[in-house]
């Protein structure tokens, strides 16, 4: 069953990580103690004596993409491609984030489409730039839109198509409880948003 939400408008604007305040470690680790007792849990006892510095070190891994800025990424272009114009396509990009609202992750994959027009990236750097905005707090409609407001930017396509496929945990172990509902989320700028063809040729490639 597949839930498909469609994002007009980019992403309102943000504060970053590093334009916040950043508590101490000792916090963090302190605040996962804290969440330990709430839950019922004995913070001291041996298996769970090293929990808060384990849970803060996989905190810095899985919110890297706050400290990361994804143009960086995007700034060196190739424009020696042999005359190419017609579509890329880089399929089946797996990511895993965090749903803003219950901080509980929804894993899938983005499909990104691109048609040049003064040049193209390089592929594995369409790869970083989901895992970049990925790796924050996200809600899947906002994630969609800040991929394409980044490579749409930067590259300034002729047209951008990005599909995002993901499961959210936030709806299987908790709430309704649905294991195996998908939410798919398109953004499309350019030729793909005003050419109802361009947009079924992306699907069926994305399909395969």
């Amino acid at each position: 069953m597949d839930a498909v939400l469609n994002t007009g408008k980019n992403p309102p604007v943000r504060k970053q990580a590093t334009e916040l305040k950043r508590p101490r470690r000792e916090e963090a680790e302190a605040a996962v103690k804290t969440l330990l007792a709430w839950a019922g849990e004995d913070p001291d006892r041996e298996g769970l004596l090293d929990t808060p510095k384990r849970v803060a070190k996989a905190y810095e891994e899985l919110f890297s993409g706050y400290f990361e800025d994804p143009t960086e990424h995007l700034t060196r272009t190739f424009e020696d491609v042999g005359g190419y114009t017609d579509i890329v396509l880089v399929r089946g990009i797996p990511f895993h984030s965090h749903c803003e609202h219950h901080m509980l992750p929804f894993v899938g994959t983005a499909n990104i489409a691109y048609y040049p027009s003064d040049g193209v990236v390089g592929l594995s750097k369409l790869a970083r730039v989901v895992d970049i905005f990925s790796k924050r707090l996200q809600t899947q409609e906002n994630l969609t839109a800040q991929v394409a407001s980044a490579i749409d930017d930067h590259l300034a396509p002729r047209g951008l198509a990005v599909m995002m496929e993901a499961e959210h945990q936030c709806m299987t172990m908790r709430g309704v409880q649905k294991p195996g509902v998908s939410t798919i989320t398109t953004q499309f700028t350019g030729v793909f948003q005003n050419d109802a063809a361009e947009q079924a040729k992306f699907m069926s490639l994305v399909r395969g």
